[in-house]
This record gives C-alpha cells, structure tokens and sequence, in this order.
C-alpha cells in the first residue's frame, strides 16, 4: 500500500466535494453559466484522478511496481495542472481580467498528464515480477 497516495486522494477527493459545492451554490452568483461549467469539468476530473490516486494506493501492495508510484505522481500533477488551471480561468473570468485566456495552454498538458498515469498503471499491473 502506497499511504502517500492514499493520504493525497483523500485529500484532494474532499477538496473536489467543497469546490464542487462551491461551484453549486456560489459560483453561479459571480459568472456565466459557461465558466461555471468549465469549473465543473476541473471537479468532476479532480474527483476521478482522487479516486484514481486510491486505487494506486491500494493496487501498489499487490503490484510493487516502480510504475504504480508514477501512475499516482502524474495523477497529482494533473490534477495541479488541468483543474487547476481551469479553476484559475474561472477566477480570472470572475475578477473581469481579460487577456489571460493563455492559462488554458496549461490545461492540455495535465490532461496528458492524466493520460500516462492511466498507462502507467496499466503497465504496473500487467508486468510481471
């Protein structure tokens, strides 16, 4: 068992739930209903890379595997990187700065991201030791 993973996507899964409770209820009082659900979108994939990250802990204990533990780094990192940066649109949208849109270039690279920990945990459970 990998506690590290376990501690983070406790964390950031309760993290998802008050953002995504935020986004219900206050959020739609500061923008336009199409910047509420970009922010949706940084929830609902923060929710499914915390639960990602549990898995990791757990399957790291049957499959010892070097690529388990990058799995759950590169879940984190995308996490910091594609909900992050549309959480940070979405305030920049609520503040009116305008110009700023180039924070969404950082958004594909955590889906990438997201992408080669769901390979690597692939890998991790198929190789053989």
């Amino acid at each position: 068992m990998n506690k590290n993973h376990l501690i983070a996507g406790s964390l950031l899964g309760s993290l998802a739930v008050i953002l995504g409770a935020f986004a219900a209820h206050g959020l739609k009082k500061i923008v336009a209903a199409e910047t509420v659900a970009t922010f949706q979108t940084g929830v609902q994939y923060q929710m499914y890379h915390s639960l990602a990250l549990l898995l990791t802990g757990i399957l790291f204990e049957k499959f010892p595997f070097k690529g388990i533990k990058w799995a759950g780094a590169c879940f984190i990192s995308g996490i910091i990187l594609f909900s992050g940066s549309l959480y940070l649109l979405t305030a920049l949208k609520a503040a009116n700065r305008t110009g700023m849109d180039a924070v969404g270039i950082i958004t594909p690279f955590g889906g990438l991201l997201f992408i080669t920990g769901w390979l690597f945990l692939f890998i991790g459970v198929m190789k053989k030791r």
